[in-house]
């Protein structure tokens, strides 16, 4: 990992800038604060106890926007997945000055110095967040999950918990965890391979804080206690995404494949990268065998993961069986509802099925217009996340002008290609013929421009 070292102030400077630039949030209106402080005292009443059960949660450790706590249980050969989702509806009612703010922000946008929340924090880290030792509100999916991986929703019901524990996936063990953990999430990755599942996870870019004022900029692996969490919350997704498709409603994330334009140049990438991907081996088998500690399947990674189509979501179609294609699965997002408001309608709509009630009006007509509301909202933050990498890499590499480095090509077109540094978590494009993605070549850092946020090199060998 690389630690930023800003002793001008250059990277504060710059994320205020971004945050100018793209109108994100400073802080929430004193008439919506007052609401939510209103809001968060309001008393749960429709809601079970489930405080005798040992919900825990797992995130990383700064976060304190809670949104899932879990339990676990046996059930025969099969594994019973409690998974508590935050109730924000109960806080939040349709129409009302918190909803209102919500739908104007989408999701939370999330900067190293701060993140813009979709709820004022009194909710969203305070009053409907699921925070170890005090009963929340929940909406509570028990998922059922069969001994290879297939998932079922047992049942969804409002219920009072108590998470006993804020577990950490930087810190968190197997004596940490429930029973039954570690085996769910083999199960469910069981059932990805054995659908033909193509999820690729390579390491991302990151810029994170590590002491105030000093920031590393890295490349992130998923930790092995992160990708076992996604499968609890894959698990729960897939089977909400089915039950709401069985009711002919719902709002889904769909996903197409690469096509075979795509998937022809991924084999001349495989071949520059000299990964052997035999002739008969399809793409979503051979992403599986790729190991992302290797910087030439890591690279690829990233390249599969720009030949795909992009993820958007959907309403419910009649004759249209929504699909995402890296899941393999029909699929839907209901268990972040404090950072995407697309969720807290699925949750409804989960609820209201699982117990033979009709789906709200408001419900309904949010499915046919959060398409377009969350697909902004998704643009904005990741032109966010490209310009905070780009902002910390012209700050890194601000005194290094001249100087020579080591590089690997990820992919070429005919007047240059995009290259990742060697010895610094930085991707970049140099201008350059006769590239070829997998070559090692030597570069020049040309030029650096802090307040464009831009970096430049030349081909040297």
């Amino acid at each position: 990992m690389k630690t930023l070292v800003d002793p001008t102030h250059a990277l504060a400077r710059g994320l205020g800038a971004i945050r100018a630039q793209y109108q994100v949030p400073q802080d929430f209106t004193p008439e919506v604060l007052a609401a939510a402080e209103v809001a968060a005292k309001r008393v749960p009443r429709d809601h079970v106890d489930y405080t005798d059960r040992a919900f825990v949660t797992l995130d990383p450790a700064s976060s304190t926007d809670l949104d899932q706590a879990f339990a676990i249980e046996a059930a025969g050969g099969d594994l019973l997945l409690h998974y508590a989702i935050a109730d924000v509806a109960w806080f939040v009612a349709d129409g009302d000055l918190l909803d209102a703010e919500a739908w104007r922000r989408g999701e939370t946008l999330y900067l190293p110095d701060g993140k813009a929340p979709l709820y004022p924090p009194v909710l969203s880290q305070g009053a409907a967040s699921l925070l170890p030792d005090v009963t929340r509100p929940a909406v509570v999916f028990t998922i059922r999950v069969a001994a290879d991986g297939a998932v079922k929703l047992d049942g969804v019901e409002r219920a009072i918990i108590r998470s006993r524990a804020k577990l950490a996936y930087e810190t968190a063990t197997d004596a940490d965890l429930p029973a039954g953990f570690a085996e769910l999430a083999r199960r469910i990755a069981a059932a990805e391979q054995a659908r033909g599942a193509a999820r690729v996870d390579p390491p991302e870019q990151e810029v994170s804080a590590v002491a105030p004022g000093d920031y590393q900029l890295a490349f992130r692996p998923r930790l092995t206690a992160e990708e076992q969490n996604a499968a609890l919350s894959l698990a729960t997704n897939m089977a909400v995404a089915d039950a709401l498709v069985a009711h002919h409603t719902g709002l889904f994330r769909v996903m197409a494949a690469p096509d075979a334009r795509a998937i022809a140049r991924l084999r001349n990438t495989a071949q520059a990268y000299r990964l052997a991907w035999p002739a008969e081996v399809t793409l979503d088998d051979f992403a599986r065998t790729l190991n992302a500690a290797d910087p030439h399947q890591a690279a690829f990674m990233l390249a599969i993961r720009r030949a795909g189509q992009g993820a958007s979501y959907a309403p419910y179609r009649e004759g249209v069986t929504p699909w995402h294609a890296a899941m393999a699965a029909t699929y839907a997002h209901a268990t972040a509802p404090l950072r995407r408001l697309a969720d807290r309608y699925v949750v409804q709509a989960a609820l209201a099925v699982a117990n033979g009630r009709a789906i709200p009006d408001a419900v309904t007509a949010a499915f046919e217009t959060l398409s377009k509301v969350m697909a902004k909202a998704d643009a904005l933050a990741g032109q966010i996340d490209r310009s905070v990498i780009d902002l910390a890499e012209a700050v890194m590499l601000s005194n290094e002008v001249g100087r020579p480095f080591a590089a690997v090509v990820t992919d070429a077109d005919e007047r240059g290609g995009r290259i990742q540094l060697s010895d610094a978590p930085v991707m970049a494009r140099v201008l350059a013929p006769k590239l070829a993605p997998g070559d090692a070549v030597q570069v020049r850092l040309t030029g650096v421009d802090v307040e464009k946020r831009s970096i430049t090199f030349e081909r040297i060998d």
